[in-house]
């Protein structure tokens, strides 16, 4: 195996030319009033910036993330459900839910999300909790204990004030991570209005929606001991970025800094042509031969890494190839790690075809090379007499 290292920064040459200055470069995470944030990497959860992010803090409606999980693996978006007198009387943001009212878990799911009514948790939480929204809550608490939430525990099934209900940024963003590998949940936040039964016409609270480039969702949340809270998911250029923002004075504010740290999130990846195919990474030797076969790149790769951070390269060939060899033949292999992780790999191939050696061409082989070998003893020894 052979090792040699690539740096970004030298690696800015494979750069494309629309790639934005800012990427050469790591500049300090903004300034955030706050009470926890949270940047982390979307492919691979690395979290790249935080403070405070495993304290513990009310949260708002981002429980209703936590509400859909479990709705979904209870119940089936067709299902029908009938409003209960409990979730009708819940108050602040609602969808005006009527008790007896026949909906359907998809449209109870979208009021919860999009508009974040508290009578449609409350509603679902009473359908798969068969009436008992305590039994739903305990589903809840079960979850997050199954995504390794340690730092969350939930009492209502909105998100409203209440004693004992918290979580972290920590948690927000697994919680997040995990709502968004159902589809219908990432349908659902990215919208920035819908119709539901009943001649419903739902907005959305999450203000960056249409205003922030490359934003999928996820949710915002607001109370007077949470203050105001968001967790966002932003995609560009293959590059995802989480950001969560808990405990933030005002929605201006939250809104301004979740820009900020999105933005700053974007900076700090790159995309780059780590593998260039027709670039020679290694030689082997060729038997009954003095030259070297040319192993090449079998095609491009490109991976998002991580400004400033070092890559490795790791090429794993045979010393000796066996004849014949064609042209194009995978002999070893290329990979490039970040850390621990590979970001690109790529078969090594025969960059020409090498025939057998006949039997006249091994025997010159060795007669030269033994030649040459007489001449080294031969010049050993003469050598030293003078």
């Amino acid at each position: 195996m052979r090792r040699g290292f690539l740096f970004v920064a030298l690696a800015a040459a494979f750069v494309s030319a629309a790639a934005p200055a800012s990427a050469q470069q790591t500049e300090p995470a903004p300034r955030v009033d706050a009470t926890a944030v949270l940047v982390a990497n979307a492919a691979t959860g690395e979290v790249i910036f935080a403070r405070n992010a495993d304290a513990r803090a009310a949260i708002a409606s981002i429980t209703k993330l936590m509400t859909a999980l479990v709705v979904l693996e209870h119940a089936h978006p067709e299902d029908v459900v009938t409003v209960r007198r409990l979730a009708s009387t819940v108050g602040e943001s609602t969808v005006h839910l009527r008790p007896g009212e026949r909906i359907s878990v998809r449209d109870l799911l979208a009021a919860a999300l999009i508009q974040s009514a508290n009578d449609a948790a409350f509603a679902l939480a009473a359908h798969v909790g068969d009436g008992d929204v305590r039994r739903f809550v305990r589903l809840m608490n079960a979850e997050a204990r199954e995504l390794g939430l340690e730092d969350t525990h939930f009492v209502r099934p909105d998100g409203l004030d209440v004693p004992g209900h918290y979580s972290s940024a920590e948690d927000v963003l697994a919680l997040a991570r995990a709502a968004m590998r159902r589809p219908l949940v990432r349908r659902l936040v990215r919208m920035e209005s819908g119709r539901i039964a009943g001649g419903r016409t739902l907005f959305a609270w999450n203000d960056l929606l249409g205003e922030f480039p490359g934003l999928r969702g996820v949710k915002t949340g607001h109370t007077a001991a949470a203050g105001w809270c968001q967790v966002a998911f932003a995609r560009r250029d293959g590059v995802g970025v989480y950001a969560v923002v808990l405990g933030s004075p005002s929605r201006g504010e939250r809104n301004r800094d979740l820009a900020a740290i999105l933005e700053w999130g974007f900076a700090q990846y790159v995309r780059l042509k780590v593998v260039v195919p027709e670039r020679t990474y290694a030689t082997a030797e060729v038997p009954f031969s003095d030259e070297r076969l040319a192993l090449l790149a079998a095609g491009p790769a490109a991976a998002v890494v991580h400004v400033g951070r070092p890559l490795v390269e790791e090429i794993v060939v045979p010393a000796t190839v066996e004849l014949p060899v064609r042209r194009g033949k995978r002999l070893g292999e290329i990979r490039v790690l970040e850390g621990d992780r590979v970001v690109a790999r790529r078969p090594l191939v025969a960059a020409e075809t090498v025939g057998d050696a006949g039997l006249e061409e091994r025997a010159g082989w060795y007669a030269d090379r033994a030649f040459s070998e007489a001449g080294e003893m031969l010049s050993g020894v003469f050598g030293g007499v003078l």
